[in-house]
């Protein structure tokens, strides 16, 4: 499919495309390369006026998209320093699905972050793509169920295995409200989406083919219908689903044009696995970056040899840490687009 450029009027255009390009599966000229969880987590002067930026400490991470997305639901949420969102009030039993809002009014609960992905896009002048993203269904059950973040996830595959309908119910709640919240960031000046599967790891394979995996594919089926209901030129979108390395193939073949994969998965072999159909990111350990500068060109070599020229998007298995080094990480966006133009050479 060709690169189409998603640019609602008024918007600068466009000067470096190649990863939408590399996300629609054509040819470039190097390896485009992105890191999860940017300047929120490690860029000292981004920490420093968190508390003045009031939309942006909310919204640079996953943990903060899925706040987000279940505070418009209805749910209590507050940041804890140190540990992400908590929910004071998590849902503990099926009449508690009663006290959530209908999802059809997400979307409009979520101005400010429609108004801040515009600002964002109008502020990066046509420099790179603008990214939007959002948690999916199972993840953020995880964490109205939990309370917040968990070791185990046992309350929440509590419900799945004794409450399997309600279970079911509150997903189906959660992808109503995912669907107008994706397709209103496109409207917004988002060029490309991630849906996040933080927790895909916590389910094995049947779990997660039961109650992650067809709502994966639902939004991604939805959220296309509701760009082309909308008169939005698509945009590319992008599954990360973390540990979930026991269903790549079916990942594959959710309806997303890109499949993140962590640091535990070996990039041949997760090629050989989805074949030449959709364009893999990933997937340096992030702990890399803790390395020299030097060990950090290698070990971006010896990725970029591994998954190959073309179909590709450079990017971390996770996100950043707090404590990294900026320099590091830009020696590893180097490393990336000089190896990548070499490798291109041979």
């Amino acid at each position: 499919m060709e690169a189409k450029e998603s640019r609602p009027q008024g918007f600068p255009e466009l000067k470096n495309d190649t990863f939408l390009r590399a996300a629609w599966g054509e040819e470039t000229d190097y390896t485009p390369v992105w890191c999860m969880r940017q300047a929120g987590r490690y860029l000292p002067e981004f920490r420093e006026t968190r508390a003045a930026q009031d939309f942006f400490s909310t919204c640079r991470s996953p943990e903060a998209c899925c706040e987000l997305t279940l505070q418009a639901l209805g749910m209590e949420v507050t940041m804890v320093p140190g540990k992400g969102p908590s929910f004071p009030e998590p849902l503990r039993e099926e009449r508690d699905l009663e006290r959530l809002q209908d999802p059809a009014t997400v979307a409009s609960e979520l101005g400010y972050v429609f108004q801040a992905i515009t600002l964002t896009r109008q502020r990066l002048a046509g420099r790179v793509p603008l990214i939007g993203f959002a948690g999916a269904p199972w993840t953020l059950m995880t964490y109205m169920v939990e309370g917040g973040g968990s070791s185990t996830m046992s309350q929440a595959k509590r419900w799945l295995y004794q409450r399997p309908q309600a279970s079911h119910q509150l997903l189906r709640i959660l992808t109503d409200a995912l669907v107008p919240y994706l397709v209103g960031q496109v409207a917004a000046g988002a060029q490309a989406l991630q849906l996040f599967e933080s927790h895909a790891g916590h389910l094995g394979p049947q779990l997660f083919s039961k109650f992650a995996l067809p709502y994966i594919r639902d939004v991604s089926k939805r959220v296309k219908a509701g760009l082309q209901e909308a008169g939005l030129a698509p945009v590319p979108m992008i599954i990360f689903a973390k540990d979930g390395h026991f269903a790549l193939e079916e990942l594959a073949q959710a309806g997303y044009e890109v499949v993140g994969l962590d640091w535990t998965v070996a990039p041949e072999k997760a090629r050989e696995r989805v074949g030449k159909t959709v364009t893999l990111q990933g997937n340096l350990d992030p702990c890399a970056l803790y390395a020299s500068e030097e060990e950090i060109g290698k070990l971006v070599q010896q990725m970029l040899n591994d998954f190959g020229p073309q179909r590709y998007i450079a990017n971390l298995g996770h996100g950043l840490y707090p404590d990294m080094d900026p320099e590091h990480v830009g020696a590893f966006v180097d490393a990336v687009h000089k190896h990548s133009r070499l490798l291109r050479q041979n």
